[in-house]
């Protein structure tokens, strides 16, 4: 920030001036420029910088949503700060429709910060990283579950640093799962460099799911409120919440024979001890392997492509003390009798135009 604006290389954007722009990152074969979508909306007000952004997988959709309807969809009059918004990270894997990048299958979100003189993957990583990450105060970047599975919206962060556990929290959803995450990640390396930043986990790749993505709006919105970009609102309250240790692998239930399976819960569900989670059958359904949660918990992830092979994951559990748990169910028992589906829907469209 200079004087209030928002420089980058090649541009400035002043107080109470919004910008939409494409901004060159590679080059194609053909030596044409590789631009990604950045919109910067820059308050009349001073305050702090946030990034958003989605698509570092480019098959990973659900948060393209997210990010256009806050740049484009709400109103930012009372705007307090800048923000960052970076829809599509991965435009070259956007348009193939694939998690990585085309060239040289590359994972962009394993080479922050970058270097401008190394790999493709690299180069993009580095002119994203230091235009548009390093420079802001706090950053959400929006993930979904890989293909063939599914997850419930959730957040990642590393819980021990105190900056990033603040934007955890403040995002208010139920789950959030603790860990420094891999290096070369955009939220691990952006916290390395002053800028706290979570992962937001929801839903499933190739896909638009509403149901997610006004949640996830309504978690920003609260991330804004506890960095006081927007002042008029409040931090929310999920109601109930659960920190999962990240590196506890037994959350994991795999597959210990191949086949296809039949999975008997859905993403979000309780589960108790002993049930049955899902089954796995040969083709001609003469074999059964039925597998068991071994825990009372919490279905955070579930598989959806139904074949497997010896070893793959079939959903991520996760444990709940008692306390949760009952909060949990009070939640799904008030969620199994709504008022009503017109009711629900007009609250959604005046919460979604109030922003």
């Amino acid at each position: 920030m200079t004087d209030g604006a928002f420089t980058y290389d090649g541009g400035i954007v002043a107080p109470g001036e919004t910008q939409n722009i494409r901004y060159s990152v590679s080059e194609t074969y053909l030596g044409d420029p590789i631009k990604i979508p950045v919109t910067i909306v820059n308050g009349e007000r001073d305050g702090p910088t946030a990034f958003l952004s989605a698509a570092a997988h480019g098959d990973e959709l659900n948060g393209i949503e997210v990010v256009r309807e806050v740049a484009h969809e709400w109103d930012h009059s009372s705007l307090r700060g800048t923000l960052v918004c970076m829809p599509v990270l991965n435009v070259p894997g956007f348009i193939a429709q694939e998690r990585y990048l085309p060239i040289y299958d590359r994972d962009l979100n394993r080479s922050f910060p970058g270097d401008p003189d190394s790999t493709s993957a690299k180069r993009i990583a580095y002119r994203v990283f230091h235009n548009f990450v390093q420079p802001c105060d706090v950053g959400i970047d929006f993930h979904t579950s890989t293909r063939g599975r599914t997850n419930m919206l959730h957040v990642r962060a590393d819980m021990g640093n105190e900056g990033v556990a603040r934007v955890a929290n403040a995002f208010a959803s139920n789950v959030i799962i603790d860990s420094e995450g891999p290096t070369g990640s955009l939220r691990t390396e952006a916290a390395a460099a002053g800028t706290p930043t979570i992962t937001v986990e929801m839903g499933e790749a190739h896909r638009f799911q509403r149901a997610l993505i006004d949640k996830a709006l309504a978690g920003t919105l609260s991330v804004f409120a506890e960095f006081g970009l927007r002042e008029e609102e409040r931090v929310a309250w999920p109601g109930w919440r659960t920190v999962i240790d990240g590196s506890d692998e037994k959350t994991w239930l795999r597959a210990d024979t191949g086949g296809l399976v039949e999975m008997h819960h859905d993403r979000g569900a309780l589960v108790e001890e002993g049930d049955r989670v899902c089954t796995i059958t040969n083709p001609f359904k003469q074999d059964h392997d039925v597998v068991t949660a071994p825990f009372t918990g919490l279905l955070v992830g579930v598989l959806e492509n139904p074949l497997v092979y010896p070893g793959n994951p079939l959903c991520h559990l996760v444990a709940l003390d008692d306390r949760t748990r009952r909060a949990l169910e009070y939640e799904q028992s008030r969620t199994d009798h709504p008022a009503g589906p017109a009711a629900d829907d007009g609250r959604n469209r005046r919460h979604r135009s109030e922003r």
